[in-house]
């Protein structure tokens, strides 16, 4: 049963009306675009003001001021104050045109409406009294969401490279490690660096080599290849979900001519992916390598430009407030290579570090605005192009075409820079000489298969620009790419099916050359009868990833040590993204990190880890605990803040990914965070959310679809009118 939602504060512009139904989703009812922000805005602070406020002040660096004082605090708020997100608006302020501009403001009306009016009680608790939302917020989070977890892993991942270099790692294991992309290494050059920030703390010791010795899926199916005879899309985005409230708000966006099912998030006024009548989207991250780093040569404050030239640094001076505490005054120091990590007075070779689109967001909100008015895939692969952080796009449209395009700002680098290897930052030969057409970047309209498949694999093959050097492992893309091709017809229930499919192409491919080594009893004949589903009840599940990191751990230990290889895989994502990178040394016959042992004995080395007999199933092992964004596992239990620990099926290499790990000292996790099926002969959209409309604790939307997200259940969203 639809509910009136009462609209307390502000003026709402005349002829807006805000309806919940009976999931709990808003409807925002408006007679235009500038009316529907407003009723946007609105919704976001009702129903999101906790997540709304806090990514602002974490993007703010000032959780410290505004939240907790502690030195963990302080540390993020550095982090956040590096990234400099939060400033220079100006220019990207000016890209916006009026229209743009009227929407963004009437979004900031409406939040500010609410917040006017009433602000949540667990901010009171904290003592945080949130300032009225501006564009520049919203800049702010469109800077930060293609970063945090996303580029973030692969400037984690170069950064890696300097330490193994610094550790002794020979160049056979690295170019068996990280094939193709180190051209340009200078070892000599990257062993001066003196690093930082490290993925692996000095406490821990690196040991040399001696003799001894780190997600998402969406597709899209061709009319002629559907069930209905309409093209269909699905999407389900594996991000953060061990965290209340969820990642995504769903707003139904209700005008008298059109109407948009969406999903966006709290202080992004946007269909980030969704439907209309006409035309459907969803997307995934591409890992696209946007993040360089440049070896300075520095003295005195000052770095060396070309032979013989020294420039100084701009330096930027930041105040961190701390809550009943002195203030820390940090510095940064930049120039066209990003910021540096280190101290220039202090002679020596630093990293400075830059993401390509650090300082942009007016372009892509110029792009949203584009894509409120798409109506077929190539009006909505012109809008999202444009967008300056890298996502994969996959299109469907009510005319029967298909589409796939790539965003973000690739840096168009010098011919023998691969973006994986740091340059030497005095030659100017290696600075970016701007960014990659949109032209040039992969994209597919219509492929002969009938279908398109992304799940951060390598897509290079489909543009004339390479953006991918690390991809992910292409498991999770193989697999539903071949139910697919081998579907005669595919309706919206295949799409579901595979949304929740827990078959690992990894576990087969590996197993297929571990097999003729394992015995018919114990483990190995358990790993023989398993059926290579990662299902809540499988105990195989359980034995091939003994088995597998026991293998990991029988290459790395000999060169890196122990302690490193601990780190590394229990307290870094580092390995949890690229793992493909480890498999191909595990499937390698030969490789400089096998210590001269052969795959049999390297295989026995690692049964001799894996306890046996194996008890627990997957069930047991791979549980989720969901946190409260604010006072996760300071609340007690009955309180209901938390939830879980539930169940989670699949893994690493699954359609239904199901990763938990550790990550910075607490647990994280990759699993759909969202499902959506839409089939464009339809009316309304599919979709389960992990979580519940509201952060609320003691509505009853809190948590609600969190029983359904778990089963593989969907509701239908679409108009109010045509529903009843």
């Amino acid at each position: 049963m639809a509910k009136r939602i009462k609209i307390k504060g502000g003026q709402p512009p005349l002829g807006l009306e805000l309806t919940r139904d009976e999931h709990g989703v808003p409807h925002v009812i408006a007679r235009d675009l500038v009316a529907a922000h407003w009723g946007m805005g609105y919704c976001h602070a009702l129903d999101r003001g906790i997540q709304l406020y806090l990514m602002r002040v974490l993007g703010q660096g000032r959780a410290a001021e505004c939240l907790d004082p502690s030195d963990e605090m302080l540390e993020v708020d550095r982090f956040f104050r590096r990234m400099n997100w939060a400033g220079r608006m100006d220019g990207e302020l000016a890209k916006l045109d009026g229209e743009c501009r009227g929407l963004l403001e009437s979004y900031c009306d409406g939040v500010n409406a609410r917040l006017s009016r009433k602000r949540p009680w667990e901010l009171k608790l904290v003592g945080y009294r949130p300032e009225p939302w501006r564009i520049e917020d919203t800049l702010l989070l469109a800077r930060m969401i293609g970063y945090l977890t996303l580029a973030q892993s692969q400037a984690e991942m170069e950064r890696l490279l300097v330490e193994l270099v610094q550790a002794g790692v020979d160049d056979e294991k690295l170019e068996t490690l990280f094939p193709g992309i180190l051209a340009g290494l200078d070892r000599e050059l990257v062993g001066r660096v003196r690093l930082g920030d490290r993925v692996v703390p000095d406490r821990l010791k690196w040991l040399s080599g001696a003799p001894r010795m780190m997600a998402s899926n969406n597709w899209v199916v061709a009319a002629s290849r559907s069930v209905t005879g309409h093209t269909l899309m699905s999407n389900d985005p594996h991000l953060e979900i061990n965290r209340l409230p969820a990642v995504w708000v769903e707003q139904v966006i209700e005008l008298p001519d059109r109407c948009w099912i969406a999903a966006n998030m709290p202080g992004l006024p946007a269909p980030l992916i969704g439907r209309t009548a006409e035309l459907a989207w969803g997307a995934t991250y591409t890992f696209m390598d946007a993040v360089d780093s440049w070896v300075e040569d520095c003295k005195g404050g000052m770095f060396r430009r070309g032979e013989e030239g020294w420039e100084p640094f701009t330096m930027r001076e930041e105040v961190i407030k701390r809550k009943k505490g002195e203030p820390v005054t940090v510095r940064f120091y930049e120039n066209q290579h990003g910021v540096l990590d280190g101290d220039p007075k202090e002679e020596g070779h630093y990293l400075c570090t830059r993401w390509a689109p650090s300082l942009s967001g007016g372009e892509s909100l110029m792009a949203v605005k584009d894509l409120w008015a798409a109506r077929t895939v190539e009006d909505g692969m012109a809008a999202l192009g444009r967008i300056e952080s890298s996502w994969n796009w996959v299109l469907a449209d009510s005319g029967g075409n298909i589409g796939y395009q790539m965003s973000g700002l690739m840096p168009r680098r010098h011919p023998e820079a691969t973006g994986f290897v740091p340059m030497p930052g005095w030659m100017p030969e290696f600075d970016w000489q701007g960014t990659v057409p949109v032209s040039e970047l992969p994209r597919c309209v219509n492929p002969p298969e009938g279908f398109i498949v992304t799940a951060n694999q390598d897509l290079n093959h489909l543009g004339r620009a390479r953006p991918i050097n690390l991809p992910m492992g292409d498991y999770r893309a193989r697999r539903i790419a071949r139910e697919l091709a081998t579907t005669e017809r595919i309706g919206w229930e295949d799409c579901a099916r595979l949304q929740m499919d827990t078959y690992s192409l990894q576990a087969e491919e590996l197993l297929a050359a571990f097999e003729p080594h394992l015995t018919d009893g114990g483990v190995g004949g358990l790993l023989k009868g398993w059926d290579r589903r990662y299902d809540l009840d499988s105990k195989g599940a359980v034995a091939f990833e003994e088995l597998y990191w026991a293998f990991v751990r029988e290459l790395l230990e000999p060169s890196l040590g122990s302690e490193v290889v601990e780190h590394l895989l229990g307290a870094t994502g580092v390995f949890i993204d690229f793992y493909q990178n480890l498999d191909r040394l595990i499937l390698a016959d030969t490789s400089p990190w096998h210590d001269g042992r052969d795959r049999a004995a390297l295989l026995a080395a690692a049964l001799a880890r894996v306890s046996e007999p194996v008890k627990d199933t997957w069930g047991d092992r791979n549980l989720l605990r969901m946190s409260h964004l604010l006072f996760g596992g300071k609340m007690p239990r009955f309180l209901g803040f938390d939830r879980g620990p539930f169940p989670l099926p699949g893994g690493r290499a699954t359609p239904h990914q199901g990763q938990l790990y550790e990550s910075a000292g607490r647990q994280t996790s990759f699993a759909p965070s969202i499902r959506l099926i839409a089939d464009l002969g339809e009316d309304f959209m599919r979709t389960c959310l992990c979580g519940g409309p509201r952060d609320r604790r003691f509505s009853p939307y809190y948590a609600s679809e969190i029983p359904a997200w778990r089963e593989g259940r969907y509701k239908k969203l679409g108009r109010l009118s045509e529903r009843q």
